[in-house]
C-alpha cells in the first residue's frame, strides 16, 4: 500500500519561501495516471488544494496561488516537492500530500512568523 510522508520545517518567516517534500512508499511516483498533489488546511478552515505533479512530471496549480508555488520531484528518491513563495501568515496551515486525493500524508505543520 502506497504512503506517503511530508516533510519540511514547521517554521517560516514572512517573506521566505516555504519548501516541503513528499517521500513516497510502496509505489512510484511515476506509475501511469496517477497524481500527486499538495494540499493546505489554514487553522478552522476547509481543505484547499494546492496543486499536483502527474506521472509524466507535468504541473498544475490552484489560480489564486499559482503565481507563488512551484511544485517539481525527484524520481531518483521519490518524492515530489512544493516551495510556496513570498510567505504571509495566511499561509500558516497543515500542508498535506497525496495521491489521487485518496491516500494522504499525516500533514504537518507550517506557522509564517517572525
Amino acid at each position: 500500500q502506497v504512503q506517503l510522508q511530508e516533510s519540511g520545517p514547521g517554521l517560516v518567516k514572512p517573506s521566505q519561501t516555504l519548501s516541503l517534500t513528499c517521500t513516497v512508499s510502496g509505489g512510484s511516483i511515476t506509475t501511469n495516471s496517477y497524481y500527486w498533489s499538495w494540499i493546505r488546511q489554514p487553522p478552522g478552515k476547509g481543505l484547499e488544494w494546492i496543486g499536483h505533479i502527474t506521472y509524466s512530471g507535468s504541473t498544475y496549480s490552484s489560480p489564486s496561488l499559482k503565481s507563488r508555488t512551484s511544485i517539481s520531484r525527484d524520481t531518483s528518491n521519490n518524492q515530489f516537492s512544493l516551495q510556496l513563495s513570498s510567505v504571509t501568515p495566511e499561509d500558516t496551515a497543515v500542508y498535506y500530500c497525496a495521491r489521487d486525493f485518496l491516500y494522504w500524508g499525516q500533514g504537518t505543520q507550517v506557522t509564517v512568523s517572525s
